[in-house]
């Protein structure tokens, strides 16, 4: 509930409006450069991750991973899988959004950033604690899956393949 809330609140709220994108082409240039502010948790994830790896104690390079290095390890992985479904779901999404709601393009970026952000942190704090954060980046998606399935399978079946 708080993931529409707040979207609806930012894309009110918020004095920025999309620039005029009247090709698909340019549509999805505006969606590649939105989508390279999402991959900053990802970096920085793997920043840390790296750093951790070289602090631990661990004698054996290639053995098992202490608490804390697995941490990290796992954010990254799971973010990068993530990013790619957004990252497709968001292309397709600016193919078919009317020019005036190309403005949710960066709201829904920054919200994948934060709610990676929140999973992290959630998630060094403790394992039960990481569902808030998952849930603020995966309903989005979904969303958009189901969103993006419904205009090309209802709003313009006859360009599916086009």
């Amino acid at each position: 509930l708080l993931c529409p809330c707040l979207l609806y609140g930012a894309y009110i709220f918020l004095p920025f409006d999309a620039p005029l994108l009247p090709t698909v082409s340019a549509r999805l240039v505006y969606t590649l450069r939105c989508a390279t502010f999402a991959t900053f948790p990802i970096v920085l994830g793997m920043i840390v991750s790296g750093i951790s790896r070289l602090c631990s104690s661990a004698l054996e390079p290639f053995g098992e991973l202490h608490r804390e290095v697995e941490i990290h390890r796992t954010y990254v992985s799971q973010s990068v899988h993530l990013f790619i479904l957004y990252f497709f779901n968001m292309a397709v999404l600016a193919t078919y959004l009317p020019q005036e709601l190309l403005k949710l393009i960066p709201l829904l970026t920054g919200l994948f950033a934060i709610s990676r952000l929140i999973f992290w942190m959630s998630y060094a704090i403790g394992r039960s604690f990481r569902a808030f954060g998952f849930s603020m980046t995966f309903l989005p998606l979904l969303a958009m899956l189901l969103w993006n399935l419904y205009g090309m399978f209802v709003l313009e079946p006859e360009n599916l393949l086009s």
